[in-house]
């Protein structure tokens, strides 16, 4: 059995159910509570606390492979949950780390996801590449942290931080060297399958391609480069008219695209016009597309009519002639010719990763700003007030308010760390709501918060 490699499965034609766009959910693991116990053996009067902390939950990563090619697994499956951490023993024992979760993605995925209202995007381009998607939660503390020269034996012990949770949108922009456009029944799919072991369907109807395929294109002894069909380019696809947008985004990556005109006008329009007409809406779409490096493989002359307009294609295309290659994919005249230039244009440009860089590549991150832990905001929100900050939300999330002694820490802190006051200052009334994280408080001028 031949070893995996990025291009293991693109002899074939992609699935059917060709899948570039998906939308899953990742939630990271929970941490462990902290255990609030105490040291209890035969002639030791004085044991004291020996509570251990709560294990860290899992993360969730996503990881580029490269035996992967399409979105299509996130049909079956959409929400992911890493393993949350251990609680924590007695005899200061930790809870166990929660298991890590990968979720796999083809190389090519790009991944969006909104933190605090702030969007991100990730290019996963090279195989191999990670991305901490979701960071688990940290592990509650147990009581032996809370002692101190006046509280020798403290009940108290925090909850697991609760793991992070995103919706990410993921989308997959193939990664082949060679893209394919032109009108539909300009000979795109007939190309594809004489060269290389791809069979996309084809036929004389408008929109046979309904979604990418790939091909595997042998040059010679040695040279390999991966071919990808992009359907869609009608006028208007630009702004999502016929598959539009569904499949311009997969040219992106290409390195040197082969425009197919079909050079003999079948269908009733000029085969010039086509041209022009596909490079108006790939430089609409995105204006370096048009900047591409292009070969014009001018189809179809096995046909008299393509022999009659050939010499006027070949004066009046804005080509060098070196790029402009008469073709016949049906009966494969030409088309080794208009593969080897191919090849020649794919040696001046820089190639595309095929497999990891390093085989410890750095993990990425959404690489959201640090702020002060200490910093706090206060606002109404509806009928009742609202404080977010990172420390006080983090504290709030992991006490136990069924511990007298967590509910007097959430207290002090919240008097240490100004945000009682701050809260008069902006108007808080007697029996007044405050939410902070998920929790709901009532303000009491005699006790404060209860």
């Amino acid at each position: 059995m031949p070893p995996p490699s990025f291009f293991m499965s693109v002899g074939d034609t992609m699935a059917n159910d060709f899948f570039d766009r998906a939308t899953i959910t990742v939630r990271a693991g929970k941490g462990g509570n902290g255990a609030a116990t105490f040291r209890r053996e035969k002639f030791i009067p004085r044991g004291g606390p020996n509570g251990g902390d709560g294990g860290r939950g899992g993360h969730v990563y996503l990881v580029a492979d490269p035996d992967l090619n399409t979105l299509l697994h996130f049909s079956f499956e959409r929400k992911f949950a890493a393993e949350g951490g251990g609680h924590g023993h007695k005899n200061k024992m930790y809870g166990h780390y929660g298991a890590d979760l990968e979720v796999r993605v083809p190389p090519g995925t790009v991944v969006r996801t909104m933190i605090d209202g702030v969007a991100y995007e990730i290019d996963m381009a090279i195989p191999g590449q990670r991305l901490l998607a979701a960071r688990g939660g940290k592990g509650g503390l147990g009581n032996v942290h809370f002692t101190t020269s006046t509280r020798q034996a403290p009940r108290i012990a925090e909850y697991g931080e609760p793991g992070q949770e995103l919706t990410i949108e993921l989308e997959l922009k193939l990664i082949a060297d060679v893209g394919l456009v032109g009108f539909p029944n300009a000979g795109k799919s007939t190309l594809l399958s004489v060269c290389s072991a791809a069979q996309p369907k084809i036929a004389s109807y408008p929109f046979t391609t309904l979604q990418p395929n790939l091909g595997m294109v042998t040059v010679g002894d040695y040279e390999r480069f991966v071919m990808a069909d992009i359907p869609g380019l009608i006028e208007g696809a630009h702004a999502g008219v016929g598959l539009g947008h569904d499949f311009l985004r997969h040219i992106e990556r290409t390195r040197v695209i082969i425009h197919v005109v079909d050079a003999a006008g079948v269908d009733g329009r000029d085969p010039l016009d086509d041209y022009h007409q596909i490079n108006a809406e790939l430089r609409q779409y995105r204006p370096e597309l048009a900047d591409r490096p292009q070969v014009v493989a001018l189809n179809k002359i096995d046909l008299p009519e393509a022999q009659a307009n050939l010499d006027r294609l070949i004066r009046e295309l804005p080509v060098d002639r070196a790029d402009i290659i008469p073709i016949a994919a049906a009966t494969r005249e030409g088309v080794d010719l208009l593969l080897r230039r191919v090849s020649e244009r794919l040696r001046e440009l820089p190639a595309l990763p095929r497999a990891p860089i390093s085989d410890d590549l750095p993990d990425l991150e959404w690489g959201v700003p640090e702020v002060d832990p200490n910093d706090f905001e206060i606002g109404r929100d509806g009928g009742h007030w609202r404080v977010r900050g990172v420390k006080i939300e983090r504290l709030v999330s992991m006490t136990n308010f069924d511990q007298p002694e967590s509910v007097d820490r959430v207290q002090r802190v919240l008097d240490a760390a100004g945000i009682s006051d701050a809260l008069l200052k902006a108007g808080l009334q007697e029996g007044d709501t405050v939410m902070i994280g998920t929790q709901e408080m009532l303000w009491s001028d005699a006790e404060r918060f209860l």
